[in-house]
């Protein structure tokens, strides 16, 4: 394999303890969020990584200190990540899916892994205020012009939104609170 191939989830994916970072990026390849945390470890959903609370992340013209531990699940397939945060959110967010497709491991070090995605735009959002919601349907309408999403795709990540409402709103795994023993586990091993 190339030094600079993308790793794959059996071979050099991420193990407990790793530091993993997570690049995401845009459609036209520009730069979005970058967020550190910690592999925990696996189940039959994906990989789960803590975030902490005071951790720095950034994105071109925004960076921040997180407000609260967060705990994000990459599935072993899917378009789509989710970031589940506790109690402490400044916004009462609960759970934040980014649509999201391209998701790789890139292994750069000895305890150090790289996740990187294109963010799709879409988001399916659960808040203490709001509820359950699709958010940026109107960036994901402007960007699919703007950067020339092909209708297969556009037409896939609506379908990942809808079918990713469904299961949140019928607490399906892994939206059924299963979230908690990973923050747990997160807070033990900081």
């Amino acid at each position: 394999m190339a030094e600079d191939a993308p790793a794959t989830d059996r071979q050099e994916g991420p193990v407990p303890g790793d530091l993993v970072v997570a690049r995401n990026r845009k459609f036209n390849g520009l730069a979005h969020w970058v967020v550190p945390g910690r592999h925990l470890g696996s189940d039959e959903h994906g990989h789960w990584v803590f975030q902490g609370l005071n951790e720095f992340i950034s994105r071109p013209g925004a960076a921040l200190y997180t407000a609260s531990d967060a705990v994000m699940l990459i599935p072993h397939t899917g378009d789509w990540v989710a970031t589940f945060f506790d109690d402490a959110h400044p916004h009462g967010v609960e759970l934040y899916i980014d649509l999201a497709i391209d998701l790789q491991w890139r292994r750069i070090g000895h305890g150090l892994i790289e996740f990187h995605l294109i963010d799709m735009d879409l988001d399916v959002v659960r808040t203490v205020s709001r509820g359950l919601f699709v958010d940026d349907e109107d960036e994901f309408a402007q960007h699919s012009i703007e950067m020339a999403y092909p209708e297969a795709l556009r037409e896939r990540i609506q379908a990942a939104c809808t079918a990713l409402y469904a299961a949140v709103a019928a607490a399906s795994a892994p939206f059924d609170g299963r979230d908690a023993a990973w923050f747990t586990l997160g807070r033990t091993v900081r």
